[in-house]
Formats: C-alpha cells, sequence, structure tokens
C-alpha cells in the first residue's frame, strides 16, 4: 500500500492538481523525511553530512522545476505531501522488514496488491473509462507499465536491501536532472544556466 497504492494515486493526484516544479519540490523532501525515519526504526546515524545533503537536493530540484507563475493548491499540497510520506515510509519499513522472496516475486506481489487496491478506488470515484484508448495512449500506458514500474521496481528492492535506506532515497533527486537530459536529447529542448547548476547541486 505504501510503495504502490497509496504512492501512486497520490502522486498523481499532486502531479493534476500542482504544476511539477511544486510537486518535485515536495518529493525532494523525501530524503528528509527517510533519513529522520531510518535513524528512529533502523539506527542508522541521522548526521549532519546527510541533511545538509538533503537540504541541497531540495534546492537543486526548486531551481531545475519551480516555475514563476507556480501556483499552490490545497488538495495538490496534500496529495503531494502524503505520497512522499507514504514512499518514505514504505522504503524504510521494507529495509526494516526485510524481503522473503526474490525480488521478482516481491515485485509482482507489490504491484498486484497496489494495483487491486487502486481498481477499487478507481471504480469506486470515477468508474470505468469511457473513451476508447488509442495506440499512443496503449503505448504509453505499455511502458509505464513495464518499464518505469515493473523493471523500476525489480531492480529498486535489491537496492533497498543492500544499500542504507537514507541512501536510497536520495536517488529519487536525480529524477528531474534526467528528465531535463532526455528533454535536450529526444526534445530538443535547452538548458538553461540555472538549471545546469541545479543539475550539479543535485
Amino acid at each position: 500500500m505504501l510503495n504502490i497504492g497509496a504512492f501512486f494515486a497520490l502522486l498523481f493526484i499532486a502531479a493534476y492538481r500542482l504544476p511539477g516544479g511544486v510537486a518535485a519540490i515536495v518529493g525532494g523532501v523525501q530524503p528528509l523525511i527517510v533519513a529522520l525515519l531510518a535513524s528512529r526504526l533502523l539506527h542508522e546515524r541521522l548526521t549532519t553530512r546527510i541533511v545538509a545533503a538533503g537540504m541541497t537536493g531540495v534546492l537543486g530540484v526548486g531551481l531545475i522545476a519551480l516555475q514563476a507563475q507556480a501556483r499552490l493548491d490545497a488538495i495538490g499540497i496534500l496529495a503531494a505531501v502524503g505520497g512522499t510520506l507514504s514512499m518514505a515510509t514504505g522504503i524504510v519499513l521494507s529495509k526494516k522488514w526485510g524481503q522473503p522472496a526474490a525480488p521478482l516475486t516481491m515485485t509482482a506481489w507489490h504491484l498486484i496488491t497496489g494495483g487491486l487496491t487502486l481498481l477499487i478506488v478507481m471504480l469506486t470515484f470515477e468508474g470505468p473509462p469511457t473513451t476508447p484508448l488509442t495506440p499512443s495512449n496503449l503505448g504509453g500506458y505499455a511502458y509505464l507499465s513495464i518499464v518505469g514500474t515493473a523493471f523500476a521496481y525489480v531492480m529498486w528492492f535489491p537496492g533497498i536491501a543492500r544499500l542504507p535506506a537514507s541512501t536510497t532515497a536520495f536517488l529519487g533527486l536525480l529524477s528531474p536532472v534526467v528528465a531535463i537530459l532526455l528533454g535536450w536529447a529526444v526534445a530538443g529542448e535547452v538548458f538553461t544556466p540555472m538549471q545546469m547548476l541545479a543539475s550539479s547541486l543535485c
């Protein structure tokens, strides 16, 4: 529920209701939350270096993504905070409780449980889709399902098992950096000097 069901529901609510920059900044606080929880539940050291790195990462994400016209939406902010807390707690508890099965099996059960939960929520509040899916829609869903979720989580859970929880949480700060690089390489987007500086901070 924490890693998939609640997290993805809250993530998409935040994405719909907030500018990407605001949502990214809220998500950028996650390493600090993970470090705090890990210090309490896993007895990992909460050092000044970790706190400073977390604050620098938040600053970097903010400089990359925050737009001058960014607006605040109460529901969007609550969803972004809830999603961040959900994933941070899920990371720490996954580390604390361990993984009783192989990574592929663990990932499958996570995705099945989270997916069924989201299906129930979707049918309760929105009902089944009414617009026919296009080939582009299906291709996008296939990529998000196979590459962006299934493959990513198969890689993620072994990482949680082998590394300190506070270390794995910092990898999320690379998302805006990767997005900028892909925008430059694939879509022909241009770096601003501020984004180049911010990427180095992340």
